[in-house]
């Protein structure tokens, strides 16, 4: 979970911030989607994600960074790259990070899944601060922040104070953040690891805790989503439906249990509509399906179903869906 002294926007370095008539219909519902129409779909455990593409840039390098690791070269926002200093943390020269105040050691790291809490200032190539925040608290691993920061706060011992160069495959990508952040700018993150604690437990959040935990992953998936990087999206989906799915010890009222299932509903249609732009057909179908089993009569997932299932050339079985969801919604004519 994302949070810091005052409510950040889900865009800042922070958080980084789918017969005719029938068919017609479906094509035009899906174009006026989707942050409506993306109330986010994410699949509790019934989808694993195991049919999407690997998360590489999710917080997860292929083999932990060595510490004795040298970059070459010139770092992002103008940083030199003394091989002495800077660990080139994926090998791939696009993320280096270099020690300015050590830490406690090694051991005093923080762990994934742990609420960690950091200072940042985050600069520009020509030195414009873009972001300061002197407390920012998110989940370690849980992509709520930029990937930069996600993979790198955990090489951070306990008062380490660091620099990290960044490329902007690991902040704002081609698309930027306006208007501060231009398309495929790096970033410089001075950044100092201040605290560490477990997680809370999600069986004993309270009804009005959990929605709001589940909200918050939710609206990072509709970040990725329209940063169009889809495999984020389904896995901020898939974490806030874990969220959602989990058991409680904790006894919910009435309305706390019907924003649950709303939560629950957007998450499923947001899932897969992102599962949709990867044409991963059958995941979708899923999504839509448990959906459906909530609500019957949920036009987006309806549309989405008939589409899928035009896609994979079942028209027998699509066309009558996408006449009862046109008929539910006579303007998506």
């Amino acid at each position: 979970m994302a949070s810091s002294g005052e409510e950040a926007r889900s865009g800042s370095p922070g958080r980084a911030g789918t017969g005719g008539e029938a068919a017609a219909g479906a094509a035009q519902a899906d174009t006026a989607e989707d942050f409506e129409v993306l109330e986010e779909e994410g699949e509790e455990d019934e989808d694993d994600l195991s049919e999407l593409p690997p998360l590489e840039d999710a917080g997860r390098p292929a083999a932990p960074p060595r510490e004795d690791a040298q970059p070459s070269g010139q770092g992002a926002g103008g940083a030199a790259a003394d091989p002495e200093e800077w660990l080139d943390v994926l090998g791939n020269g696009l993320l280096k990070k270099k020690t300015l105040v050590p830490g406690q050691g090694v051991d005093s790291r923080p762990q994934k899944g742990q609420d960690v809490t950091i200072r940042l200032k985050a600069t520009l190539e020509d030195g414009t601060v873009v972001e300061e925040d002197p407390a920012l608290t998110f989940t370690l691993g849980d992509c709520d922040v930029l990937q930069a920061l996600d993979l790198c706060v955990q090489l951070l011992e306990m008062g380490e104070t660091a620099l990290i160069v960044a490329e902007a495959k690991y902040c704002y990508g081609a698309q930027g953040r306006s208007p501060d952040i231009p398309p495929n700018a790096s970033l410089t993150l001075e950044v100092e690891l201040l605290a560490a604690r477990d997680a809370p437990d999600l069986e004993l959040l309270s009804g009005k805790e959990k929605i709001q935990l589940a909200n918050r992953k939710r609206e990072r998936g509709n970040f990725f989503y329209q940063q169009a990087d889809y495999v984020l999206a389904i896995n901020s989906y898939d974490i806030a439906l874990r969220i959602v799915g989990s058991s409680s010890k904790v006894d919910f009222s009435p309305d706390e249990e019907a924003e649950l299932l709303d939560v629950k509903v957007k998450c499923l249609n947001n899932l897969a509509a992102s599962q949709l732009k990867l044409d991963h057909f059958k995941a979708a179908l899923k999504s839509c399906n448990l959906v459906l089993e909530h609500q019957p009569g949920n036009i987006k997932a309806l549309f989405r179903k008939g589409k899928v299932l035009a896609q994979q050339g079942e028209y027998r079985e699509a066309i009558p869906i996408l006449k009862a969801a046109l008929k539910l919604e006579p303007s998506n004519k």
